[in-house]
């Protein structure tokens, strides 16, 4: 196995900020993570007046159109969100939402795109990217084996660096909804790389989709969960982003390093220091026939005949007088 790709999705998180969008950026920075994603969104070119939101959440905007309007950035200013990345060691990946966006990521040299659930069987935007024949990550959200069995068989012959999220589009997404067992259902189906896209706002569903075998992870980040924004209550606060890279390395360094419990030299000295010897629990005189009530089990091994052997010397008579605790040996029975 190799080593966990992850991404921390800030999305919408900026709220139009690009200052914001900036220390989001410096803060992920310190955590361990692999790239940044980030949604790229083009009001006139993506949406509609018609378009309602999905969750009531806004105070600020009348319509989703208003909402993704500010939501946009120009191409200097993501321009300077990709060089960002690029002097924190980041990969910086984004999630286009029309051509337009396409053609914007293109002109600031993007080189990682992820599709998003929704467009999973929007064609023209996914052979337009794909086309590009950069590595594409999509997620599988809102599609059925059958719509994504269309889906990858259309881009597998493309010779591309594809790979695909299980991903729950509830938000935030509770345990009973993860569905961590399809991600080997993909990995037998698709043979291709598989990771998980979390929304469930805590670490622990990104632990359990590693210690499966993810090979990818995404999650949703914020400063604070209380944080206005449709996608605050399913993202993981940043203050948590280290601590859960920390497990899933380490949940990573167990996957690559399997036990064989067939050879365990290096648990033969701890045997010797917690195994335990038989002794007796009482003074016995020489000729005492042993029975079970006069024995006990004491650390360490090797200085009696072993505990697990007790059942050989029961009924056996003593050949010398034994003060209570001490160890019994073979020589000490007729």
């Amino acid at each position: 196995m190799g080593k966990i790709y992850l991404i921390a999705e800030i999305g919408q998180a900026h709220e139009g900020s690009l200052g914001l969008a900036h220390s989001y950026i410096d803060a992920l920075a310190t955590t361990g993570v692999n790239a940044v994603k980030f949604q790229v969104h083009i009001a006139e070119a993506e949406s509609s007046i018609y378009e309602p939101f999905r969750t009531e959440f806004s105070c600020e905007d009348k319509t989703r159109m208003d909402y993704w309007k500010r939501m946009q950035f120009s191409k200097e200013q993501w321009a300077s969100l990709r060089r960002h990345c690029d002097e924190k060691k980041l990969d910086f990946i984004a999630s286009p939402f029309s051509i337009m966006a396409i053609e914007l990521l293109e002109s600031i040299d993007t080189r990682k795109y992820k599709i998003g659930s929704g467009e999973m069987d929007n064609f023209l935007m996914l052979d337009k990217i794909t086309g590009l024949k950069k590595p594409v990550i999509l997620s599988s959200g809102m599609s059925s084996i059958s719509e994504l069995d269309h889906t990858i068989n259309h881009l597998k012959n493309r010779n591309l660096d594809l790979s695909l999220l299980q991903c729950t589009s509830s938000y935030p997404a509770e345990p009973h909804q993860w569905g961590l067992n399809v991600m080997g259902l993909f990995k037998e189906r698709y043979k291709i790389p598989v990771g998980f896209s979390s929304h469930s706002g805590d670490i622990y569903a990104c632990l359990a989709a590693a210690s499966l075998g993810a090979e990818l992870l995404e999650f949703h980040v914020v400063f604070d969960q209380k944080m206005f924004g449709p996608d605050s209550s399913s993202s993981i606060p940043v203050c948590k982003v280290k601590n859960l890279v920390h497990g899933i390395r380490k949940i990573e360094a167990a996957l690559n390093n399997p036990v064989d419990k067939n050879s365990l030299t290096e648990a033969e000295s701890m045997k010797a220091i917690f195994g335990k010897s038989l002794a007796v629990n009482r003074d016995l005189p020489q000729g005492h026939v042993i029975s079970i009530n006069d024995l006990e089990s004491k650390k360490p091994a090797g200085y009696g005949i072993s505990a697990k052997n007790y059942q050989d010397i029961i009924g056996k008579r003593l050949n010398k007088d034994l003060s209570q605790w001490d160890f019994i040996t073979v020589n000490d029975l007729v």
